[in-house]
């Protein structure tokens, strides 16, 4: 097992990471946050495949586990289903003590983590992510939240989790394009911040969509790291960690126009290309590195290419987006493979012709 720490005072917590941890999530547990009943927060699926190794372990500690089912899918995060979680919580009568334990991917991190936020003004949350993409990117910084409407995100809160457990036992059970739906937040982390990184990346591609053990841990340890060092020097995200919104900004308006059918690592890619031609048609990211970045996400099995979409709704959702500051949208930029900048003077024009010619191409 290896340990990444987000160092954040009082509300610092350990990454962990490795092999057949979730049977352990118990004893650290009953270390970290003593009481006598724990609400696990999942989906059937979830729940059947890693359900009885963490709650094992938790009655071994003397847990009471309370089993709160959601079912799969982006719908379900929202303000209707938090309610309803509200409820069983209050059931069973929950208290300020009681650990909220969110197993599952993005949805049920993302879903839990404000419910545990808001509920009696904050509980504490151990998440539990059995995704890669979880596990390398939603489980680590606070951010909370569900979507309203058609926008992602839109209503949240920061809530620092006590805990976080990675257990890479649980990736080969993902369908490939969750795998890729990973890959594409591993791949921004080398882009905005790790060069070797990603030729580290290119060189293991194979291992590491085959399950390689030894390979997953390590893309997983510098991805968890490159994303807590940002987190501690700006948790509340006032500016350097807006870096991490890299490909984003496209990439939550592709999945809100798609009615979240496209998933959001496959936007994320897109957004990724978009952002690399607008610097590239700016003068500054070389042909050679754009290039370098298709290539490397079509490996891995991601697109490139705006899918057939309603531009419209498109341009209608990046202007609902939260990083539109007086009329002017922020773009995270690439200089070159390991750098990037904030741009706030990108125009609207500029990123719907980029958008609009790379849907003409895909």
């Amino acid at each position: 097992m290896r340990i990444v720490k987000v160092r954040l005072g009082r509300r610092g917590y350990d990454i962990r990471i490795g092999r057949e941890l979730l049977g352990q999530v118990g004893a650290w547990l009953r270390e970290k946050l003593p009481c006598d009943k724990a609400v696990i927060i999942t989906n059937p699926i979830i729940d059947r495949l890693y359900g009885d190794i963490l709650k094992r372990g938790l009655d071994k500690q003397g847990y009471k586990p309370l089993l709160l089912m959601v079912p799969e899918g982006e719908e379900q995060k929202s303000l209707d289903t938090a309610a309803k979680l509200y409820g069983g919580m209050q059931a069973a009568r929950a208290d300020r003590s009681t650990p909220v334990l969110a197993l599952g991917g993005g949805v049920i991190g993302d879903l839990a983590g404000f419910v545990a936020a808001t509920y009696m003004r904050g509980l504490p949350l151990v998440l539990l992510p059995t995704t890669l993409l979880a596990q390398v990117d939603s489980s680590i910084g606070g951010k909370t939240a569900v979507d309203h409407g058609p926008i992602k995100n839109n209503i949240g809160v920061f809530h620092q989790p006590a805990l976080v457990v990675a257990d890479i036992l649980t990736l080969p059970s993902l369908p490939p394009i969750e795998v890729s739906n990973g890959l594409a937040e591993v791949i921004k982390y080398a882009v905005i911040r790790d060069k070797p990184f990603f030729s580290l990346i290119e060189r293991n591609l194979d291992k590491i969509r085959s399950f390689d053990s030894i390979v997953l841990e390590e893309i997983i340890v510098r991805s968890a790291a490159i994303k807590a060092a940002i987190v501690e020097k700006d948790e509340k995200d006032a500016g350097l960690r807006n870096i991490l919104n890299f490909g984003h900004t496209i990439g939550h308006a592709i999945e809100s126009a798609s009615d979240f059918r496209i998933k959001h690592g496959q936007a994320v890619s897109i957004g990724m290309v978009s952002a690399a031609v607008i610097s590239n048609k700016m003068g500054i990211f070389k042909a050679k590195d754009l290039a370098r970045l298709k290539k490397l996400l079509l490996a891995a099995g991601l697109p490139v290419a705006v899918p057939r979409l309603d531009m419209a709704r498109v341009i209608k959702a990046m202007e609902h987006d939260k990083k539109v500051r007086n009329g002017r949208i922020r773009f995270i930029l690439p200089r070159s493979i390991g750098k990037v900048f904030i741009a706030d003077d990108v125009s609207f024009a500029l990123a719907i012709e980029v958008l609009e010619r790379n849907n003409e191409e895909g």
